[in-house]
C-alpha cells in the first residue's frame, strides 16, 4: 500500500461560481490519490485574471500534483498552471484556447456586452425555486441552489468578464481536455484536440460522474484513455 508521501495529489476545481460539490460523486482510489478541493477565491477590484490565478497557486501546496478544472475552472486552472510545476493539467467542459469559445463569447467580449447580463438575479435563486412550474424547472431550480454557492455581484460580473475576454493564444499541448458533444455552453464543433463523451453535457461532471470515475483514474496515471479507440497520448 502506498504511503501519503507516495499518492498522487489531485486538487479540483469547479466552475464558475460552483463548490466543490460538483465533484461529490467522482471517486479517486484512496490507494493511489489524495484529493483537495479548490473554491473560489474573491477577486479584488479589478484584479486581472493572471494576479488572481497566481493567488490561487499558492492554495496548491505539493509539487508534481495534478490540477484538474471544470469550466471557468478549467481556464483558471490553465493560468495558475504557469505558477506550478504539474504531473497533469486536466479541463472539463471547458476551452484551452480563444479560438475554441463560441462566436456569441467572443461577440460579448468585443463589444462589452458582458456589462449587461443581470449578475445580480442571482440573489433571487430561492424565489425562483418556490415560483418554478413543472418537474424540470423545479429540478434546475433545485440543482443550481445546490452546487452554485457564490452569488456576489463583483465576483459574478469578473468571473463573466475574463470568461469572454480570455486570452490564449497557443494552448499548452500537455493538456488533456475532455469535452461533451452536447455541450450547449462551449459546443464541441469549436472544440479540437479533446477526448470526447458521448451525450456528455457541460453539467456532466455530476450527471455522468461514472464515466469519470472509470476514466480519470488512468488518464491521471498515464496520460492515456483505456480503450484504443478512445486513446489520445499525452506527453
Amino acid at each position: 500500500m502506498k504511503q501519503d508521501g507516495d499518492l498522487t495529489q489531485v486538487y479540483l476545481m469547479p466552475g464558475m461560481a460552483a463548490n466543490p460539490s460538483i465533484f461529490g460523486n467522482v471517486r479517486f482510489p484512496e490507494n493511489l490519490f489524495e484529493v483537495h478541493h479548490l473554491e473560489w477565491e474573491m477577486p479584488e477590484p479589478n484584479e486581472s485574471l493572471q494576479v488572481y490565478a497566481k493567488r490561487m497557486a499558492k492554495l496548491v501546496k505539493h509539487k508534481n500534483a495534478v490540477l484538474i478544472g471544470v469550466s471557468f475552472g478549467g481556464v483558471v486552472v490553465q493560468e495558475m498552471a504557469k505558477f506550478l510545476d504539474l504531473k497533469r493539467l486536466i479541463i472539463i467542459s471547458s476551452v484551452k484556447c480563444s479560438d475554441e469559445l463560441p462566436p456569441r463569447m467572443k461577440i460579448v467580449g468585443k463589444t462589452r456586452l458582458f456589462r449587461l447580463i443581470p449578475t445580480s438575479l442571482v440573489e433571487y435563486v430561492d424565489y425562483f425555486e418556490k415560483v418554478a412550474i413543472g418537474d424540470f424547472l423545479k429540478k434546475r431550480a433545485r440543482l443550481y441552489k445546490q452546487y452554485i454557492s457564490i452569488t456576489d455581484k463583483q465576483y459574478l460580473d469578473w468571473a463573466i468578464e475574463n470568461m469572454v475576454k480570455w486570452k490564449c493564444d497557443k494552448p499548452d499541448e500537455k493538456i488533456i481536455h475532455i469535452h461533451g458533444d452536447k455541450d450547449e455552453v462551449f459546443p464541441v464543433k469549436n472544440i479540437k484536440d479533446a477526448i470526447i463523451v458521448k451525450g456528455g453535457t457541460h453539467i456532466m461532471i455530476i450527471n455522468r460522474f461514472r464515466w469519470f470515475n472509470e476514466h480519470l483514474p488512468e488518464l491521471i496515471l498515464t496520460g492515456r484513455m483505456k480503450k484504443n479507440k478512445e486513446k489520445k497520448q499525452i506527453n
